[in-house]
């Protein structure tokens, strides 16, 4: 059954009158009196009594648009705003991004901006001191940080991009030297920490509570210079490390740590459409 013979029945029923109904519906009289014949045929009965003088309802007609109107409201209705929520994946969408931006995250925006040709991404390198700043100010609609997350302002997506934890050091460390470090040789070694506002436990994870904290540094180039400088040491996802290699510095795997993964957050009084196709777009 086709939807405009629906629409073709649904406006002679309320016009009574086929002229009027094709004046309505933008199509010929002709066109209108096709439809109702063809939804006849699918119905098996005579939905209209028509002459020269009237068009009237047949029983069966009635008790059909009775039942029709409401199921017909529906669809149009859910189309309608599915019309407004595509609508409203437009205009810009502002990504913030730590340290650089993975393969799975430009495929992912790739996907997006596919599926959403009128939604202009615009990306934003976020200092690593104040990963969530951005966002709670207004200036970025999202950021891509590592977990954990635990900011009850903050809307977090299910963890992605899950990847192994390294060890950077300078070439002169004491484990440098190792083939694999493990929670037990962390524990003697200070760590670099981010500057304020950057909440500990952030920056810290998945370090041992006894490594003491070293110097505390802004960004990723101020972190490693501070590694190579031999200040102190840093655990990164293998990815942001390989895409920051360094001649003075030395990447060691480790062993019995969490893995990294990463989450997109934004503000929970500002979940928008763009928000949620975007997230949907990362986590395929």
């Amino acid at each position: 059954m086709d939807l405009r013979e629906i629409e073709g029945f649904l406006a002679v029923a309320d016009e009574l009158h086929f002229g009027r109904a094709a004046t309505r519906l933008r199509v010929s009289q002709g066109r209108v009196s096709q439809l109702v014949r063809s939804l006849e045929t699918h119905v098996g009965a005579r939905l209209f009594d028509r002459s020269s003088r009237r068009v009237v309802l047949t029983p069966i007609g009635e008790r059909f648009r009775a039942g029709l109107v409401p199921a017909y409201g529906a669809l149009t209705g859910a189309v309608e705003s599915a019309r407004a929520e595509a609508r409203g994946i437009a205009g810009v969408l502002r990504i913030g991004f730590l340290g650089g931006l993975s393969e799975r995250l430009t495929g992912a925006i790739g996907r997006f901006e596919a599926r959403h040709p009128d939604c202009e991404i615009r990306l934003t390198e976020v200092v690593p001191a104040d990963p969530f700043g951005a966002v709670r100010s207004g200036e970025l609609d999202t950021t891509v940080v590592l977990n954990p997350v635990a900011e009850p302002d903050l809307v977090t997506t299910r963890p992605f991009s899950r990847a192994p934890f390294v060890l950077v050091v300078s070439n002169r460390h004491p484990l440098a030297r190792k083939k694999i470090v493990g929670p037990e040789d962390l524990a003697g070694h200070p760590v670099i920490g981010m500057a304020d506002p950057a909440p500990e436990y952030w920056w810290r994870y998945p370090w041992p509570e006894a490594a003491p904290t070293g110097p505390r540094v802004r960004t990723y180039p101020e972190a490693l210079a501070a590694v190579a400088a031999g200040r102190g040491a840093m655990l990164q996802c293998a990815p942001t490390a390989a895409l920051h290699p360094r001649s003075d510095v030395t990447v060691v795997p480790t062993r019995e740590l969490p893995e990294s993964s990463l989450t997109l957050i934004w503000r929970r009084d500002a979940e928008t459409v763009r928000l949620k196709a975007f997230a949907e777009a990362v986590s395929r």
